[in-house]
């Protein structure tokens, strides 16, 4: 459901206050960013200017996101769940979703199976950190980071870093060193996602294509 024309607000159940709680999804990385409400209002709002709009709970007025920091979200997609009272929204954002100058409102732990063993270990799980990380510094823009600095840079500092870094494995390729080529496609992977993420390609539509290819 990805238009107003598609959307069906009367199959919704908005609350005694006439609000229905909200999902914020990085459309990329799929991180949970925050959860806000909406009213009918607000609804109809994003809809038509494809960004999001909520309802304060605690100013009791409408707020177009990003309104005064400029951190806008671009509605991706929008779907309700099976009882209709709730949304997940996907977006693109334009920066940080926390107030707090975070890339998403969930950070604090509370609950970790850290010191249990898992049953079963993903073993390209490194690959949906690192894009969840790789989208955190371009929201976020620390100092100091290498990453911030590609994204400051623009696209013509991060091409020019992919081409070196394939150069760079070719090389290490010729010369018949795993450990070289180990570190210098761990760089070109890197670099290839800061890439992706620039251009807001989401690595899952890169492995839906290879897995079309299969």
């Amino acid at each position: 459901m990805t238009g107003a024309e598609a959307f069906a607000v009367e199959k919704l159940r908005f609350d005694e206050k006439g609000l229905i709680p909200v999902i914020v999804q990085d459309a990329g990385s799929k991180t949970v960013l925050t959860l806000a409400y909406m009213n009918e209002e607000s609804l109809q709002k994003s809809l038509a200017t494809k960004e999001t709009w909520f309802w304060s709970r605690s100013r009791q007025q409408l707020w177009h996101k990003g309104e005064t920091s400029g951190h806008t979200q671009r509605i991706v997609s929008m779907r309700y769940d099976c009882d209709g009272d709730a949304l997940v929204v996907m977006v693109e954002p334009n920066g940080p979703a926390c107030h707090t100058g975070a890339y998403s409102c969930f950070t604090q732990e509370a609950l970790t199976d850290a010191d249990d063993e898992p049953v079963q270990v993903d073993r390209f799980a490194i690959l949906g950190e690192l894009e969840e990380l790789i989208a955190a510094r371009e929201a976020e823009r620390p100092e100091g980071s290498y990453t911030t600095y590609l994204f400051e840079k623009g696209v013509d500092k991060i091409l020019k870093k992919v081409g070196e870094e394939a150069a760079e494995v070719i090389i290490a390729a010729k010369n018949r060193s795993r450990e070289e080529l180990r570190y210098e496609a761990s760089d070109l992977i890197f670099h290839l996602m800061v890439l992706l993420r620039e251009q807001k390609l989401p690595l899952e539509e890169v492995l839906t294509e290879l897995q079309r290819r299969r």
